[in-house]
């Protein structure tokens, strides 16, 4: 990353941080977990035996990897694939391999917030599968989108994957996808990943573990506040809680002061206070059943080519494409 681009999120984080911290109801934006020690603590969380997204879209692509290569591609057309926030891409590399095993003629770019993140997934590509076509982006991909130009000539299929559409709330998913329908053509496909509903005592144990990795991994967001933007938050004065409504498919992550206590931002000259118990909230992990993605795919533009599942139905990539 140069640095214009380092400058560039150095200023998004701390636009983003402050109007968080003082607004009626506190909220961070969970696309900043992902510094280096964010992305570690992800990596852990990703082998916990109850975070069971990963094991599923693992189970689904080891599986259905030849089904999946031929609804990417008929007849071995090029493609270019294309993965939003791809992280250490342990799970693509299934799909990356096998489509090197058949002869498939594409290109892979991941993109991702984090440097280390691409910089070490291109590394390992290279060293793993040296005959791949790789391009890694360094960025937001929020902004990166916009430079994936419509190209009539060469399909893309747009991958993305875990349940990172689950982070978006309902506006926030629909302008997305929105987004993504503008940079595609009418032969692109979008294979995105989607939590199902399930009994909520699985969803809970996914994300108040009994390790203290999702713990961390939020609280990791106020060190970082801390060493980016000079604040003294007291790590050990807040605590994680998880929070999730079965009706709606909705889980919520927050940090929760135990004191009431004031935090000085210094590089931004701001003090933020805190009453004892108030909550900042920090991540929505959306959960869905066959008519929400079905609604959201029709409402954005798109229609459902096929459902991948893992055996138990607790996980599905679906394929979309541009809705004529």
């Amino acid at each position: 990353m140069d640095n214009t681009q380092n400058t560039i999120v150095q200023n998004d984080f701390a636009v983003d941080t402050i109007e968080g911290l003082t607004s009626d109801s506190k909220y961070l934006s969970s696309k900043y977990f992902y510094n280096e020690m964010g992305s570690k603590i992800f990596q852990d969380i990703m082998r916990m035996p109850e975070y069971y997204l990963t094991d599923c879209e693992l189970e689904i692509f080891s599986n259905l990897k030849q089904e999946i290569l031929a609804s990417f591609s008929e007849n071995n057309e090029s493609f270019d694939l294309i993965e939003l926030g791809a992280g250490d891409g342990t799970k693509t590399k299934i799909l990356l391999s096998h489509f090197l095993e058949e002869n498939a003629n594409f290109k892979y770019s991941p993109i991702d917030i984090s440097s280390d993140a691409v910089l070490s997934l291109i590394e390992d590509l290279r060293t793993e599968l040296p005959n791949l076509k790789v391009n890694g982006l360094i960025g937001d991909y929020y902004n990166l989108i916009g430079d994936i130009k419509p190209n009539g000539y060469l399909k893309k299929v747009l991958l993305f994957l875990g349940s990172n559409i689950g982070n978006f709330n309902d506006s926030t998913s629909f302008n997305f996808l929105v987004g993504l329908r503008k940079v595609m053509c009418s032969n692109d496909l979008l294979f995105i990943g989607f939590d199902m509903k399930k009994d909520p005592n699985i969803i809970l144990n996914a994300y108040n573990d009994p390790y203290g990795h999702t713990a961390a991994f939020n609280l990791n967001l106020l060190k970082r506040i801390n060493d980016e933007l000079g604040a003294n938050f007291n790590i050990d004065e807040f605590y994680h809680r998880e929070e999730y409504n079965p009706d709606t498919g909705t889980a919520s992550s927050y940090l929760i002061s135990k004191i009431e206590q004031t935090i000085s931002i210094n590089n931004l000259d701001q003090n933020i206070h805190f009453e004892k118990g108030e909550k900042i909230f920090t991540e929505i992990s959306q959960k869905y059943d066959l008519d929400m993605i079905n609604d959201l795919a029709i409402k954005s533009g798109f229609e459902v080519v096929r459902n991948f599942f893992d055996e138990r139905q607790y996980f599905v990539n679906s394929l979309w494409k541009i809705k004529p």
